[in-house]
């Protein structure tokens, strides 16, 4: 558990207590990691981005932890976006450089442990934000997804820099000018999300199920290499990935692999 000092705002949002903004709790090797406002849907403070954030960055040298989820309290919201009704949604301190969104999809970027979202219900605004840094996404058939800052003068500007990529040009057009959500079987439709499913946790356990049986090594030094190659030109991920690869086949994982493959054996992981 992320320890810091009763001053900083994770200390008052981050915690095992079921009272806590943000709960963080270690089931074996997943770390959850839940926003825990229901009565505001779901909606983030500066506190919730930065406690989440400082519960991301504190698993990267964690090796029992294998897999991080992300989702809301409830049944009704994964999350709303920014809290408006606390009026100081979109201020910050203006002598740091960085504000807690900026922050938050930083540490998101740079996670080596794979990221899920469980999307349990409405991801609006500030939520798509969470949900698109997320590397796969597994969401209820009722849940509902929109962008909808343009009906209060504002526009998903953070939010396309790790949404842009993932969902057709024209469809993200239309959900940043227009504000209009969509469903979740669209959200499957345009790659939003993996799977969809009425039994959102059966099928989050399944995929976890089916990460989780694989090599330690080779997920964080893949995840990492698929990161770093998503700007690059084609000659630059070449060169980049060549090196990667004689990295990987000196692992003790990779090793063990192709022992295990040979003989005919599930293979048992140190996570070297």
């Amino acid at each position: 558990m992320p320890k810091s000092s009763p001053a900083t705002p994770t200390a008052a949002a981050a915690s095992d207590s079921p009272d806590a903004e943000l709960l963080l709790e270690q089931r074996g090797p997943v770390l959850w990691i839940t926003i825990n406002r229901e009565a505001r849907r779901n909606a983030v403070s500066h506190a919730v981005l930065a406690a989440m954030t400082e519960a991301i960055a504190s698993t990267q040298g964690r090796r029992e932890v294998r897999a991080i989820v992300i989702t809301g309290a409830g049944e009704k919201a994964f999350c709303a976006g920014a809290d408006l009704q606390a009026g100081k949604a979109f201020t910050t301190d203006y002598s740091e450089p960085a504000g807690h969104v900026a922050q938050l999809l930083r540490a998101a970027k740079a996670s080596n442990v794979p990221l899920i979202a469980r999307v349990n219900g409405a991801c609006m605004a500030g939520g798509m934000g969470l949900l698109s840094m997320c590397d796969m996404a597994v969401s209820t058939s009722h849940a509902v997804f929109g962008l909808p800052e343009v009906k209060i003068g504002l526009f998903p500007a953070q939010v396309l820099a790790v949404l842009q990529h993932q969902i057709p040009r024209r469809v993200l057009a239309e959900m940043c000018l227009t504000g209009e959500p969509i469903s979740s079987a669209q959200a499957l439709a345009f790659n939003l999300v993996n799977y969809v499913d009425d039994d959102v946790d059966a099928k989050l356990q399944w995929l976890l199920d089916r990460l989780l049986d694989k090599s330690p090594a080779a997920i964080r030094r893949g995840l990492y290499t698929m990161k770093k190659i998503e700007a690059m030109a084609f000659e630059e991920s070449m060169s980049f990935t060549e090196s990667q690869i004689a990295l990987f086949t000196l692992t003790e994982d990779a090793k063990e692999g192709q022992t295990a493959f040979r003989e005919k054996r599930k293979p048992s992981w140190t996570g070297q």
